[in-house]
């Protein structure tokens, strides 16, 4: 997903760190930050964390200026290269950073850009109407945490250069051509003195720069990986903006009969409006055959990942004009109730783009668009613009409401089959599962479920494990996949009433919300999907890891869920056994080649010494011992953390290979079959 982005503190927080002393505590210990000192002290202020996550955020600040640009209506191109060395270079056709002398710093205004915080083109509307900034410290940070930084600037006739370390200029703006054109080149290395790694990932890169193309309409944008010996270059370009984005979403789905084309609406405020509360709302939406809803709302090209206001005003709009729409029309009954808001956004894609001169933003991570007035504007936009297409689609609303009274039905269905579950929870011992064998820890923070194929594998990890913190929950063969079937079917499912009732904190309906999860009700803080290491454990791992997604997508966001490695060889040598690891890039006989060189030792002759090699294919090949040595405990142990990156394309992958489309799923298998040489079957 988009990255989260963090507002920064308050000046005074910045540039200023108290030392502590008991004894005294005078102006001397108070220690002042100058220039960008402040940023290098404290990156986690500005960024937000200086693991990948904080590197990749030097781009995107970089990146956003130059859309800023293109939002304004002076940039069509932007160029991202990643260099061999890491370095990184932007380049977009804009006006150029201004080179002229600053009226009030007295030196370049590209310098003052470059080194002085909150010193840019955003902070009134004049240069700018809208801004894809957040937290306004921009480019001037990214010099801050880059050991070195290149800025060209096409301007005015020529080409003006400067170039920094660290937050410091090391060289004076200066002529270096002439120029026609316009434009900014900016090159920076991420310094290795502030980042855990300085390694680029170019599907990060690559995601965050497609959705960045589908939000501005006819935007060019190249990304190019010079790491290797044949360059990678992807490049995005849509002339229908974001109705191309939810058809990008939907591929691989079935849509409604009729509804192969994207609904499309747009519209501005009145021209009357206060200047702080103008805005432009631009809406896309689709409805396919699926259970699960895909909704992304976007501020200004931030990605609002808690909604926020202008997404409250799209789903009552969207909620009222069905509805009023069925009325109408006679497909709803006087006795009959109202579709609710979950029952019409079932198998809806849609992406929610708003333009305002001034966000607000809240919520934790300050993905939440607070400006209470695009409420309005949004509700009143989508309203009129959904009630004149739906007016004018008569077949394609008679589909929609169809969709939406189906999701209803299964919606009751799935309340009863809910609370069977839980009426089946309270009658039997302790509300759990006959299958859970328990830990006697109460403190959920402390305690790990284990959940495992089959009573062989369950019986070694019941007899390996640490009773008072780890559970075992035993599944009995492949779980459902609920990609493929309603709410209705999938809490019907043992398997899946075990589940639930196990974990203890209720379930999301199918599109993300309702139900009744509640997160503070886990009963264990860590959930170990723990499978054999072949095709069938992976496929049952990928069946949960579904399952997860769909009904307690909050646990994965929370980190609570992981996968468990356990080892693929064991390599006795004497009376030691040295085990073997995959790591997801080496073909296992590799790997087991490695583990004889380093493990069996030679004589002077060069020849091994005796050792034999075990296959574990299944968990249940282990004894006990060495399950809990090897798998499940905590000092010795290898665990994955699942987490979503990009819940877009994570939606778009679950639903592709674990959903109804078998066209999807062949031509998939037709592409990669070259990639299948390793298969463990």
């Amino acid at each position: 997903m988009s990255l989260g982005r963090i507002v920064s503190p308050t000046l005074r927080e910045r540039n200023c760190v108290v030392k502590k002393n008991e004894h005294h505590y005078g102006g001397e210990e108070i220690k002042v930050l100058k220039g960008l000192e402040a940023v290098r002290m404290r990156p986690g202020m500005y960024i937000g964390t200086t693991s990948k996550t904080g590197l990749h955020h030097l781009v995107w600040e970089v990146v956003d200026n130059s859309v800023d640009e293109a939002m304004a209506g002076f940039c069509n191109k932007i160029q991202v290269t990643v260099h061999p060395d890491n370095s990184i270079t932007v380049v977009d056709n804009g006006r150029g950073i201004p080179v002229d002398l600053h009226p009030t710093e007295r030196k370049p205004t590209l310098e003052v850009v470059l080194t002085i915080l909150h010193a840019g083109g955003k902070f009134d509307n004049n240069a700018y109407k809208v801004s894809g900034g957040l937290h306004g410290v921009g480019i001037s940070v990214v010099n801050a945490l880059s050991k070195r930084m290149v800025v060209q600037v096409k301007r005015d006739g020529h080409i003006y250069e400067i170039e920094l370390a660290r937050g410091e200029v090391t060289k004076k703006m200066h002529v270096v051509g002439d120029s026609k054109a316009t434009g900014t080149t900016v090159t920076f290395w991420p310094d290795d003195q502030i980042f855990e790694t300085t390694v680029y990932d170019y599907d990060t890169l690559r995601n965050r720069l497609q959705e960045t193309a589908f939000l501005n309409k006819n935007l060019k944008i190249v990304l190019r990986d010079e790491r290797e010996l044949t360059p990678r270059v992807d490049e995005f370009c849509y002339s229908g903006g974001i109705i191309d984005f939810v058809k990008f979403l939907n591929d691989g789905k079935t849509v409604l009969p009729g509804c192969s084309k994207p609904i499309y609406i747009e519209g501005t405020s009145d021209p009357d409006a206060p200047a702080a509360r103008k805005g432009e709302v631009e809406v896309s939406l689709q409805w396919n055959t699926s259970y699960s809803e895909t909704v992304m709302s976007f501020a200004n090209d931030i990605y609002t990942e808690e909604g926020g206001m202008h997404l409250e005003g799209f789903r009552t709009a969207l909620t009222k004009t069905v509805n009023d729409y069925a009325r109408s029309h006679k497909l709803l009954k006087e006795k009959d109730a109202n579709l609710t808001g979950d029952d019409i956004r079932e198998g809806l894609t849609a992406v929610i783009s708003v333009k305002l001169p001034d966000p607000q933003f809240e919520g934790q991570t300050k993905a939440k668009l607070g400006s209470s007035y695009m409420r309005t504007l949004t509700n009143k936009i989508v309203s009129a613009g959904l009630a004149e297409y739906l007016e004018e689609h008569p077949n394609q609303a008679k589909e929609i409401f169809k969709k939406g009274a189906q999701a209803a039905k299964g919606r009751l269905a799935a309340q009863k089959a809910r609370q069977a579950t839980r009426r089946k929870s309270l009658l039997e011992t302790a509300s759990l599962p006959g299958k859970l064998a328990d830990c006697s820890v109460r403190d959920a923070s402390m305690t790990e479920l284990f959940i495992v194929e089959g009573d062989s594998a369950g019986g070694s990890a019941k007899d390996g494990r640490r009773r008072d913190i780890q559970a075992i929950l035993p599944l009995r063969g492949k779980i459902l996949n609920v990609e493929r079937v309603g709410d209705h079917r999938a809490f019907s499912s043992d398997t899946i009433q075990s589940l639930i009732t196990a974990i203890g904190t209720g379930v999301t309906l199918s599109n993300g919300e309702g139900g009744d999860f509640d997160i503070s009700k886990a009963r264990y803080h860590k959930i170990i999907i723990m499978t054999d290491a072949d095709v069938d454990g992976a496929h049952i791992r990928i069946l949960l890891m579904t399952f997860f997604y769909k009904y307690m997508r909050p646990l994965i966001d929370a980190g609570y869920i992981y996968s468990a490695c356990p080892p693929i060889f064991g390599v006795k040598v004497g009376k030691r056994i040295h085990y073997v690891y995959p790591d997801g890039k080496t073909p296992e006989e590799t790997l087991l080649a490695q583990a004889i060189d380093e493990y069996v030792p030679r004589d002077a002759e060069g020849k091994q010494r005796k050792y034999s090699v075990q296959r574990y294919k299944g968990l249940g090949e282990m004894d006990p011992q060495q399950l809990a040595d090897t798998t499940m405990d905590p000092k010795t142990r290898i665990l994955q953390r699942i987490s979503i990156e990009d819940a877009s394309r994570a939606d778009l992958a679950v639903t592709r290979l674990m959903g109804t489309s078998v066209e999807y799923r062949k031509d998939y298998i037709e592409r990669h079959a070259k990639d299948a040489r390793f298969l463990d079957i």
